[in-house]
């Protein structure tokens, strides 16, 4: 007999499916028909790093900037930077766009400047510096075409907070603060920093999971809080096809992850959001994404 999903019945089995099969989790909280209710599974802190997903709050900011008209995705980082790029740095950064930095793109080829699992004690010996992480960023060689490869690295979106700063005068976490996290009325958000004080931007985002999942919302409502627009149509329509951090996950579901299983999903045909946090011990990520993608034929 197929399965008819009425009012928050997804949330009901998926809240069982939790139960069952999913050691490691902490929290996950679902966001369905206008209501949203939060499960937790084993005794955790409430606040969490969620690591990877943090680049999707700092792909919201560049979209507010990019939808007040404040930056374009074309421009160039060696004009937004012009007063910082170091001497003699690698003259392809003069080809590196904004948007070949959101979808890591830049010519890197490998990833660096991840703070969750490199030792920073060993910047200075192995950049020169360990404090003025921009430096460390700008000052990388770029054998690659910019725009050609992909390579994923958290330099990336610690580079896009600076951007964030340069364009609106603003720390990434103060211009999200009045943007984002008041007027979602979020409980608790932290960001970690550099030495000199600006967020990562690639990791390091401490928030619950009831309040991430308020962000799934604005991308599966393309934009729209309630009767308050964020980001407009545009933005939306821009990160889906671009990719810009979220990744299909099933025929309708995108999704973006982060270090020990972070997740932040939105189906469009379910017509859910969902965030959860923990330490994954036992894969329950792939088992939920699964098991969501199978709710989309019933």
């Amino acid at each position: 007999m197929q399965k008819v999903y009425d009012k928050m019945s997804i949330t009901k089995d998926l809240f069982e499916f939790v139960k069952r099969d999913s050691d490691g989790l902490y929290s996950l909280s679902i966001s369905e028909n206008g209501k949203t209710e939060t499960f937790k599974r084993i005794l955790a802190n409430d606040t969490n790093n969620i690591y990877s997903v943090s680049k999707v709050f700092t792909v919201t900011a560049i979209g507010f900037l990019a939808d007040a008209g404040l930056l374009s995705l074309d421009e160039k980082i060696s004009d937004i930077f012009a007063a910082e790029m170091p001497d003699g740095y690698d003259k392809k950064w003069d080809s590196v766009t904004v948007d070949n930095v959101i979808k890591h793109k830049v010519g890197f080829r490998e990833g660096f400047l991840d703070i969750d699992v490199e030792d920073v004690a060993g910047y200075e010996q192995k950049y020169g510096t360990r404090t003025d992480f921009l430096r460390i960023v700008l000052s990388h060689d770029i054998p690659l075409d910019p725009g050609a490869t992909f390579c994923y690295s958290d330099a990336a979106y610690y580079l896009l907070s600076r951007v964030v700063t340069k364009k609106s005068g603003e720390r990434l976490d103060d211009f999200l603060n009045s943007r984002l996290f008041v007027p979602l009325c979020f409980s608790e958000a932290a960001w970690s920093h550099c030495p000199h004080g600006f967020p990562m931007g690639a990791t390091g985002l401490y928030i619950r999971t009831n309040d991430m999942v308020k962000v799934a919302q604005l991308y599966l409502n393309r934009g729209m809080y309630g009767d308050r627009r964020f980001f407009s149509e545009d933005w939306y329509n821009t990160v889906i096809e671009r990719g810009y951090e979220f990744s299909r996950c099933g025929m309708y579901g995108y999704g973006k992850g982060g270090l020990y299983g972070q997740f932040i999903y939105f189906n469009t045909k379910l017509g859910v959001a969902i965030g959860w946090e923990g330490h994954e011990n036992s894969a329950y990520s792939g088992r939920l994404l699964n098991y969501l993608s199978s709710l989309e034929t019933n």
